[in-house]
Protein backbone atom coordinates (compact mmCIF):
# COMPACT_ATOMS: atom_id res chain seq x y z
CA UNK A 1 0.00 0.00 0.00
CA UNK A 2 1.58 3.95 -1.27
CA UNK A 3 3.11 5.60 1.89
CA UNK A 4 0.17 8.24 1.38
CA UNK A 5 -2.14 5.83 2.23
CA UNK A 6 -0.90 5.52 5.92
CA UNK A 7 -3.26 7.24 8.41
CA UNK A 8 -1.83 9.05 10.88
CA UNK A 9 -3.70 6.56 13.48
CA UNK A 10 -3.69 2.74 12.79
CA UNK A 11 -6.40 0.72 14.96
CA UNK A 12 -7.08 -2.70 15.04
CA UNK A 13 -10.82 -3.67 14.19
CA UNK A 14 -11.94 -5.93 17.52
CA UNK A 15 -12.13 -9.36 15.35
CA UNK A 16 -8.05 -8.37 14.65
CA UNK A 17 -7.65 -7.97 18.47
CA UNK A 18 -4.82 -10.95 19.45
CA UNK A 19 -6.35 -13.83 21.37
CA UNK A 20 -3.36 -15.06 23.19
CA UNK A 21 -0.43 -13.53 24.66
CA UNK A 22 2.80 -14.74 23.02
CA UNK A 23 5.57 -16.17 25.20
CA UNK A 24 8.89 -15.33 24.12
CA UNK A 25 10.65 -17.69 26.44
CA UNK A 26 9.29 -20.51 24.13
CA UNK A 27 11.53 -19.29 21.62
CA UNK A 28 14.93 -18.66 23.34
CA UNK A 29 17.68 -21.23 22.99
CA UNK A 30 19.21 -19.99 26.28
CA UNK A 31 15.96 -19.95 28.82
CA UNK A 32 16.21 -16.96 31.79
CA UNK A 33 17.79 -18.58 34.70
CA UNK A 34 15.39 -20.09 37.42
CA UNK A 35 14.51 -18.08 40.32
CA UNK A 36 15.96 -18.81 43.50
CA UNK A 37 14.92 -19.75 47.14
CA UNK A 38 16.32 -16.82 48.55
CA UNK A 39 16.79 -19.60 52.32
CA UNK A 40 18.32 -22.10 50.13
CA UNK A 41 19.96 -20.82 47.27
CA UNK A 42 18.05 -23.67 45.27
CA UNK A 43 15.57 -23.31 42.41
CA UNK A 44 12.07 -22.38 43.68
CA UNK A 45 9.76 -24.57 43.16
CA UNK A 46 5.61 -24.09 42.11
CA UNK A 47 4.80 -25.15 45.43
CA UNK A 48 7.15 -22.35 46.97
CA UNK A 49 6.38 -19.39 44.65
CA UNK A 50 2.51 -20.34 45.71
CA UNK A 51 2.75 -19.08 49.07
CA UNK A 52 3.58 -15.68 47.17
CA UNK A 53 1.91 -15.54 44.17
CA UNK A 54 -1.83 -16.64 42.63
CA UNK A 55 -1.13 -20.22 41.57
CA UNK A 56 -2.17 -19.68 37.52
CA UNK A 57 0.64 -16.67 37.51
CA UNK A 58 3.11 -19.33 38.80
CA UNK A 59 2.29 -21.44 35.94
CA UNK A 60 2.92 -19.03 33.67
CA UNK A 61 6.17 -17.31 35.63
CA UNK A 62 7.67 -21.27 35.34
CA UNK A 63 6.32 -21.67 31.84
CA UNK A 64 8.99 -21.69 29.39
CA UNK A 65 7.30 -23.89 26.48
CA UNK A 66 4.26 -22.94 25.41
CA UNK A 67 4.75 -19.98 22.68
CA UNK A 68 0.94 -18.61 23.13
CA UNK A 69 -1.10 -18.73 26.01
CA UNK A 70 -4.96 -17.97 25.63
CA UNK A 71 -6.29 -14.73 27.19
CA UNK A 72 -9.75 -15.79 29.59
CA UNK A 73 -12.60 -14.04 27.83
CA UNK A 74 -12.89 -12.25 30.46
CA UNK A 75 -9.91 -10.37 30.25
CA UNK A 76 -10.46 -9.88 26.67
CA UNK A 77 -13.66 -8.31 27.84
CA UNK A 78 -11.97 -5.33 29.82
CA UNK A 79 -9.21 -5.22 27.18
CA UNK A 80 -11.83 -3.71 24.79
CA UNK A 81 -12.42 -0.84 27.27
CA UNK A 82 -9.39 0.72 26.22
CA UNK A 83 -8.04 -1.36 23.48
CA UNK A 84 -6.74 -1.79 20.71
CA UNK A 85 -4.64 0.83 21.71
CA UNK A 86 -3.20 3.02 18.58
CA UNK A 87 -0.18 3.11 16.21
CA UNK A 88 0.40 6.63 15.51
CA UNK A 89 2.73 7.37 12.74
CA UNK A 90 4.68 11.16 14.12
CA UNK A 91 4.35 13.09 10.60
CA UNK A 92 4.65 16.06 12.68
CA UNK A 93 7.67 15.11 14.57
CA UNK A 94 8.57 14.09 11.45
CA UNK A 95 8.09 17.31 9.61
CA UNK A 96 9.81 19.22 12.52
CA UNK A 97 12.87 17.52 12.80
CA UNK A 98 13.50 17.94 8.89
CA UNK A 99 14.39 13.74 8.71
CA UNK A 100 13.95 11.08 6.04
CA UNK A 101 13.17 8.63 8.69
CA UNK A 102 9.61 7.08 9.36
CA UNK A 103 8.89 7.15 13.10
CA UNK A 104 5.49 5.43 14.75
CA UNK A 105 4.83 4.57 18.15
CA UNK A 106 2.17 2.89 20.16
CA UNK A 107 0.59 5.45 22.66
CA UNK A 108 -0.48 3.09 26.00
CA UNK A 109 -1.76 6.27 27.59
CA UNK A 110 -5.28 6.21 26.48
CA UNK A 111 -6.97 5.07 29.92
CA UNK A 112 -7.30 6.13 33.38
CA UNK A 113 -4.32 4.59 34.91
CA UNK A 114 -2.32 6.37 32.29
CA UNK A 115 0.45 3.68 31.20
CA UNK A 116 0.49 0.24 30.10
CA UNK A 117 0.03 -1.31 33.47
CA UNK A 118 -3.53 -1.94 33.32
CA UNK A 119 -2.79 -5.06 30.70
CA UNK A 120 -0.93 -6.93 33.36
CA UNK A 121 -3.16 -5.44 36.49
CA UNK A 122 -6.76 -6.84 35.01
CA UNK A 123 -4.81 -10.39 34.01
CA UNK A 124 -3.07 -10.38 37.60
CA UNK A 125 -6.43 -9.73 39.64
CA UNK A 126 -8.81 -11.71 37.83
CA UNK A 127 -6.60 -14.86 38.47
CA UNK A 128 -6.42 -13.91 42.33
CA UNK A 129 -10.10 -13.32 42.40
CA UNK A 130 -10.41 -16.68 40.42
CA UNK A 131 -8.57 -18.89 43.13
CA UNK A 132 -11.05 -17.14 45.56
CA UNK A 133 -8.58 -14.71 47.35
CA UNK A 134 -9.69 -11.51 49.62
CA UNK A 135 -7.31 -9.33 47.87
CA UNK A 136 -3.67 -8.31 46.85
CA UNK A 137 -0.24 -6.00 47.82
CA UNK A 138 1.92 -4.39 45.68
CA UNK A 139 4.89 -1.57 45.29
CA UNK A 140 4.55 1.36 42.81
CA UNK A 141 7.24 3.36 41.51
CA UNK A 142 5.29 6.32 39.60
CA UNK A 143 2.55 5.30 40.47
CA UNK A 144 1.11 3.91 37.32
CA UNK A 145 0.69 0.40 38.59
CA UNK A 146 -0.64 0.96 41.15
CA UNK A 147 -3.26 2.92 39.46
CA UNK A 148 -4.10 -0.11 37.30
CA UNK A 149 -3.77 -1.98 40.20
CA UNK A 150 -6.25 -0.43 42.42
CA UNK A 151 -9.00 -0.04 39.05
CA UNK A 152 -8.70 -3.75 38.16
CA UNK A 153 -9.37 -4.62 41.77
CA UNK A 154 -11.87 -2.26 41.99
CA UNK A 155 -13.63 -3.45 39.37
CA UNK A 156 -13.17 -7.47 40.61
CA UNK A 157 -13.82 -6.73 44.15
CA UNK A 158 -11.10 -7.45 45.75
CA UNK A 159 -8.78 -5.39 48.39
CA UNK A 160 -5.58 -3.38 47.38
CA UNK A 161 -2.84 -2.54 49.29
CA UNK A 162 -0.17 -0.26 48.03
CA UNK A 163 3.22 0.70 49.03
CA UNK A 164 4.57 4.04 46.72
CA UNK A 165 8.02 4.88 46.30
CA UNK A 166 8.71 7.53 49.70
CA UNK A 167 9.53 9.79 46.68
CA UNK A 168 7.13 9.35 44.16
CA UNK A 169 4.27 9.38 46.41
CA UNK A 170 5.27 13.28 47.93
CA UNK A 171 5.96 14.15 44.24
CA UNK A 172 2.60 12.82 42.80
CA UNK A 173 0.32 13.24 45.27
CA UNK A 174 -2.66 13.55 42.94
CA UNK A 175 -1.58 10.04 41.47
CA UNK A 176 -2.12 8.75 45.19
CA UNK A 177 -5.70 10.07 45.14
CA UNK A 178 -6.39 8.00 41.75
CA UNK A 179 -5.61 5.17 43.45
CA UNK A 180 -7.56 6.08 46.80
CA UNK A 181 -10.90 6.97 44.57
CA UNK A 182 -10.42 3.24 43.60
CA UNK A 183 -10.49 2.16 46.88
CA UNK A 184 -6.77 0.93 47.51
CA UNK A 185 -4.77 1.95 50.75
CA UNK A 186 -1.26 3.71 49.51
CA UNK A 187 1.38 3.75 52.05
CA UNK A 188 4.83 5.51 51.63
CA UNK A 189 7.62 3.36 51.40
CA UNK A 190 9.32 2.61 53.48
CA UNK A 191 7.05 2.92 56.04
CA UNK A 192 7.32 2.09 59.72
CA UNK A 193 3.96 -0.59 59.60
CA UNK A 194 6.23 -3.77 58.89
CA UNK A 195 9.43 -5.25 60.30
CA UNK A 196 11.36 -4.26 57.02
CA UNK A 197 9.93 -1.20 56.60
CA UNK A 198 11.08 -0.38 60.15
CA UNK A 199 14.88 -1.71 59.31
CA UNK A 200 15.40 0.09 56.13
CA UNK A 201 14.35 3.22 57.73
CA UNK A 202 16.99 2.77 60.65
CA UNK A 203 19.92 2.00 58.23
CA UNK A 204 19.13 4.49 55.75
CA UNK A 205 17.49 7.82 57.76
CA UNK A 206 15.77 10.25 55.30
CA UNK A 207 15.88 7.69 52.80
CA UNK A 208 13.67 8.29 49.33
CA UNK A 209 12.98 4.83 49.31
CA UNK A 210 13.29 2.58 46.43
CA UNK A 211 11.14 -0.10 44.25
CA UNK A 212 13.37 -2.83 46.10
CA UNK A 213 11.73 -1.56 49.45
CA UNK A 214 8.35 -1.36 48.11
CA UNK A 215 8.36 -5.06 46.69
CA UNK A 216 9.91 -5.85 50.56
CA UNK A 217 6.89 -4.55 52.37
CA UNK A 218 4.14 -5.20 49.66
CA UNK A 219 6.06 -8.97 50.15
CA UNK A 220 5.67 -9.21 54.00
CA UNK A 221 2.62 -8.28 54.07
CA UNK A 222 1.22 -10.38 51.46
CA UNK A 223 2.51 -13.21 53.32
CA UNK A 224 1.81 -12.04 56.93
CA UNK A 225 -1.92 -11.89 55.81
CA UNK A 226 -4.65 -14.75 55.21
CA UNK A 227 -6.11 -14.26 51.63
CA UNK A 228 -3.63 -12.25 50.36
CA UNK A 229 -1.30 -12.76 47.52
CA UNK A 230 2.00 -10.30 46.25
CA UNK A 231 1.22 -9.14 42.76
CA UNK A 232 4.14 -7.36 40.97
CA UNK A 233 3.85 -4.76 37.81
CA UNK A 234 6.98 -5.26 36.14
CA UNK A 235 10.41 -8.06 35.82
CA UNK A 236 8.50 -10.76 36.20
CA UNK A 237 7.89 -13.44 33.60
CA UNK A 238 4.36 -13.39 33.73
CA UNK A 239 4.07 -9.71 33.43
CA UNK A 240 6.34 -10.07 30.33
CA UNK A 241 3.78 -12.55 29.28
CA UNK A 242 0.58 -10.13 29.66
CA UNK A 243 2.56 -7.30 27.95
CA UNK A 244 2.59 -8.98 24.94
CA UNK A 245 -0.46 -7.56 23.67
CA UNK A 246 1.59 -4.19 23.07
CA UNK A 247 3.74 -5.96 20.75
CA UNK A 248 1.27 -8.16 19.00
CA UNK A 249 -1.06 -5.41 18.28
CA UNK A 250 1.52 -3.34 17.21
CA UNK A 251 2.74 -5.84 14.61
CA UNK A 252 -0.61 -6.91 13.59
CA UNK A 253 -0.81 -3.19 12.76
CA UNK A 254 2.31 -2.84 10.58
CA UNK A 255 1.63 -5.69 9.12
CA UNK A 256 -1.55 -4.28 8.09
CA UNK A 257 0.21 -1.87 5.74
CA UNK A 258 3.00 -3.58 4.89
CA UNK A 259 5.69 -1.63 7.43
CA UNK A 260 8.74 -3.72 8.50
CA UNK A 261 10.23 -0.94 11.05
CA UNK A 262 14.34 -1.48 11.26
CA UNK A 263 14.44 -0.25 15.24
CA UNK A 264 12.09 -0.94 17.84
CA UNK A 265 12.94 1.54 20.83
CA UNK A 266 11.19 1.48 24.28
CA UNK A 267 12.26 2.71 28.09
CA UNK A 268 13.49 0.12 30.61
CA UNK A 269 12.96 0.22 34.21
CA UNK A 270 12.25 -3.33 35.30
CA UNK A 271 11.35 -4.37 31.30
CA UNK A 272 7.41 -4.51 31.70
CA UNK A 273 6.65 -2.26 27.93
CA UNK A 274 10.08 -2.70 26.70
CA UNK A 275 9.57 -6.84 26.96
CA UNK A 276 5.89 -6.77 25.85
CA UNK A 277 6.60 -4.16 23.15
CA UNK A 278 9.14 -6.33 21.45
CA UNK A 279 7.87 -9.79 21.89
CA UNK A 280 6.61 -11.00 18.61
CA UNK A 281 9.56 -8.77 16.76
CA UNK A 282 12.29 -10.80 18.88
CA UNK A 283 10.27 -13.80 18.13
CA UNK A 284 10.85 -13.52 14.63
CA UNK A 285 14.69 -12.81 15.17
CA UNK A 286 14.82 -15.74 17.84
CA UNK A 287 13.48 -18.01 14.71
CA UNK A 288 15.96 -16.53 11.63
CA UNK A 289 12.39 -15.03 10.14
CA UNK A 290 13.89 -11.26 10.47
CA UNK A 291 15.97 -8.70 11.52
CA UNK A 292 15.31 -5.79 13.64
CA UNK A 293 17.13 -3.11 16.07
CA UNK A 294 16.39 -3.44 19.41
CA UNK A 295 17.34 -0.78 21.52
CA UNK A 296 16.26 -0.28 25.40
CA UNK A 297 16.66 3.20 27.20
CA UNK A 298 17.04 3.42 30.46
CA UNK A 299 18.07 6.46 33.06
CA UNK A 300 21.62 7.27 33.62
CA UNK A 301 21.36 7.62 37.39
CA UNK A 302 19.98 3.93 37.16
CA UNK A 303 21.99 1.84 34.52
CA UNK A 304 21.31 -1.70 35.13
CA UNK A 305 21.77 -2.42 31.95
CA UNK A 306 24.66 -0.42 30.49
CA UNK A 307 26.10 -0.69 34.19
CA UNK A 308 24.83 -3.44 35.85
CA UNK A 309 26.31 -6.90 36.76
CA UNK A 310 24.61 -9.97 35.01
CA UNK A 311 23.99 -12.12 37.72
CA UNK A 312 21.77 -13.16 40.63
CA UNK A 313 20.80 -10.67 43.31
CA UNK A 314 17.72 -10.15 45.23
CA UNK A 315 14.64 -9.02 43.62
CA UNK A 316 13.91 -6.98 46.51
CA UNK A 317 15.76 -4.78 49.17
CA UNK A 318 14.59 -6.53 52.37
CA UNK A 319 16.46 -9.97 50.56
CA UNK A 320 12.88 -11.80 51.47
CA UNK A 321 12.23 -12.04 47.62
CA UNK A 322 13.72 -14.54 45.16
CA UNK A 323 16.65 -14.18 43.85
CA UNK A 324 16.88 -13.62 40.07
CA UNK A 325 19.96 -13.75 37.74
CA UNK A 326 19.40 -10.16 36.07
CA UNK A 327 21.37 -7.20 35.04
CA UNK A 328 21.42 -5.36 38.37
CA UNK A 329 23.12 -2.64 40.11
CA UNK A 330 22.87 -4.49 43.87
CA UNK A 331 19.58 -4.86 45.60
CA UNK A 332 20.27 -2.48 48.33
CA UNK A 333 21.18 0.64 45.75
CA UNK A 334 18.66 3.04 46.00
CA UNK A 335 19.17 5.97 42.87
CA UNK A 336 19.17 9.25 43.03
CA UNK A 337 15.23 10.76 43.41
CA UNK A 338 14.87 11.49 39.69
CA UNK A 339 11.45 12.21 38.37
CA UNK A 340 11.32 9.01 36.11
CA UNK A 341 9.57 6.72 39.19
CA UNK A 342 8.81 3.51 37.63
CA UNK A 343 12.51 3.08 35.72
CA UNK A 344 14.35 3.62 39.48
CA UNK A 345 14.70 -0.13 39.85
CA UNK A 346 18.04 -1.81 40.58
CA UNK A 347 17.77 -4.90 38.30
CA UNK A 348 15.96 -6.08 34.67
CA UNK A 349 13.51 -8.84 33.55
CA UNK A 350 15.47 -11.94 33.73
CA UNK A 351 13.75 -12.62 30.11
CA UNK A 352 15.93 -9.14 28.84
CA UNK A 353 18.97 -9.97 30.76
CA UNK A 354 19.27 -12.99 28.92
CA UNK A 355 18.49 -11.73 25.55
CA UNK A 356 20.70 -8.53 25.68
CA UNK A 357 23.76 -10.96 27.03
CA UNK A 358 23.07 -12.71 24.44
CA UNK A 359 23.95 -10.36 21.85
CA UNK A 360 19.35 -10.27 20.58
CA UNK A 361 19.58 -6.06 21.55
CA UNK A 362 21.79 -3.22 22.98
CA UNK A 363 21.39 -0.47 26.11
CA UNK A 364 21.74 2.94 26.14
CA UNK A 365 21.51 5.22 28.99
CA UNK A 366 20.44 9.33 29.03
CA UNK A 367 20.38 12.00 31.06
CA UNK A 368 17.58 13.40 32.54
CA UNK A 369 17.54 16.91 31.72
CA UNK A 370 18.00 15.55 28.02
CA UNK A 371 15.21 13.08 28.46
CA UNK A 372 12.91 16.08 29.38
CA UNK A 373 14.03 17.64 26.30
CA UNK A 374 13.12 15.54 24.13
CA UNK A 375 9.50 15.19 26.13
CA UNK A 376 8.93 19.00 25.73
CA UNK A 377 9.81 19.09 21.94
CA UNK A 378 7.48 15.98 21.14
CA UNK A 379 4.49 17.49 23.43
CA UNK A 380 5.02 20.53 20.82
CA UNK A 381 4.36 18.86 18.12
CA UNK A 382 2.08 15.56 18.54
CA UNK A 383 -0.45 17.04 21.30
CA UNK A 384 0.29 14.46 24.16
CA UNK A 385 2.31 15.08 27.43
CA UNK A 386 4.07 11.87 27.75
CA UNK A 387 5.48 10.63 31.06
CA UNK A 388 8.92 10.74 31.94
CA UNK A 389 9.26 7.13 31.76
CA UNK A 390 8.60 7.29 28.35
CA UNK A 391 10.05 10.13 27.25
CA UNK A 392 13.81 7.82 27.23
CA UNK A 393 12.29 6.28 24.36
CA UNK A 394 11.48 9.67 22.99
CA UNK A 395 14.70 10.97 23.14
CA UNK A 396 16.26 7.74 21.22
CA UNK A 397 13.97 8.17 18.44
CA UNK A 398 14.50 11.36 17.78
CA UNK A 399 18.40 11.20 18.32
CA UNK A 400 18.59 8.31 15.66
CA UNK A 401 15.76 10.10 13.48
CA UNK A 402 18.85 13.04 13.55
CA UNK A 403 21.15 10.64 12.63
CA UNK A 404 19.25 9.64 9.36
CA UNK A 405 18.74 13.37 8.81
CA UNK A 406 23.05 13.41 8.46
CA UNK A 407 23.29 10.79 6.51
CA UNK A 408 19.92 10.26 4.69
CA UNK A 409 19.01 7.21 5.64
CA UNK A 410 15.58 6.47 5.41
CA UNK A 411 15.53 4.07 8.62
CA UNK A 412 11.26 3.03 9.95
CA UNK A 413 11.81 3.87 13.66
CA UNK A 414 8.80 2.55 16.29
CA UNK A 415 9.30 3.06 19.89
CA UNK A 416 6.56 2.82 22.91
CA UNK A 417 5.11 6.01 24.33
CA UNK A 418 4.01 3.90 27.34
CA UNK A 419 1.85 6.43 29.31
CA UNK A 420 1.17 10.31 29.88
CA UNK A 421 2.79 12.78 32.18
CA UNK A 422 -0.14 14.85 33.27
CA UNK A 423 0.70 13.50 36.86
CA UNK A 424 4.29 14.75 36.76
CA UNK A 425 4.02 18.23 36.44
CA UNK A 426 6.45 18.62 39.75
CA UNK A 427 9.22 17.23 37.38
CA UNK A 428 8.16 19.40 34.51
CA UNK A 429 8.38 22.68 36.83
CA UNK A 430 11.92 21.65 37.96
CA UNK A 431 12.81 21.01 34.48
CA UNK A 432 11.60 25.19 33.63
CA UNK A 433 13.14 26.11 36.33
CA UNK A 434 16.52 24.80 35.73
CA UNK A 435 16.41 22.72 39.12
CA UNK A 436 17.04 19.49 37.68
CA UNK A 437 19.94 17.78 37.64
CA UNK A 438 21.84 14.70 36.33
CA UNK A 439 22.87 12.73 38.88
CA UNK A 440 25.60 9.73 37.52
CA UNK A 441 26.46 7.49 40.10
CA UNK A 442 30.28 7.22 40.25
CA UNK A 443 31.96 3.31 39.32
CA UNK A 444 33.39 3.33 43.04
CA UNK A 445 29.34 3.83 43.97
CA UNK A 446 28.37 0.72 41.80
CA UNK A 447 31.45 -1.04 42.73
CA UNK A 448 30.18 -0.98 46.72
CA UNK A 449 26.90 -2.56 45.50
CA UNK A 450 28.25 -5.24 43.61
CA UNK A 451 30.53 -6.21 46.02
CA UNK A 452 27.62 -7.12 48.01
CA UNK A 453 25.88 -9.10 45.55
CA UNK A 454 25.08 -13.06 47.01
CA UNK A 455 27.59 -15.55 46.21
CA UNK A 456 25.80 -18.13 44.44
CA UNK A 457 27.44 -20.92 42.71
Amino acid sequence: MAENKIPYKIYLEEDEMPKAWYNVRADMKNKPAPLLNPGTLQPMTAEELGGVFCEELVAQELDNDNAYIEIPQEIRDFYKMYRPSPLVRAYCLEEKLQTPAKIYYKFEGNNTSGSHKLNSAIAQAYYAKNQGLKGVTTETGAGQWGTALSMACSYLGLDCKVYMVKVSYEQKPFRREVMRVYGASVTPSPSMETEIGKKINAEHPGTTGSLGCAISEAVEVAVKNPGYRYVLGSVLNQVLLHQSIIGLETKAALDKYNIKPDMIIGCAGGGSNLGGLIAPFMGEKLRGEADYEIVAVEPASCPSFTRGVFAYDFCDTGMVCPLAKMYTLGSDFIPSANHAGGLRYHGMSPVLSQLYHDGYMKAVSVEQTKVFEAAEEFARVEGILPAPESSHAIRAAIDEALRCKETGEEKTIVFGLTGTGYFDMVAYEKFHDGKMSDYIPTDEELAKYAAKLPKVE
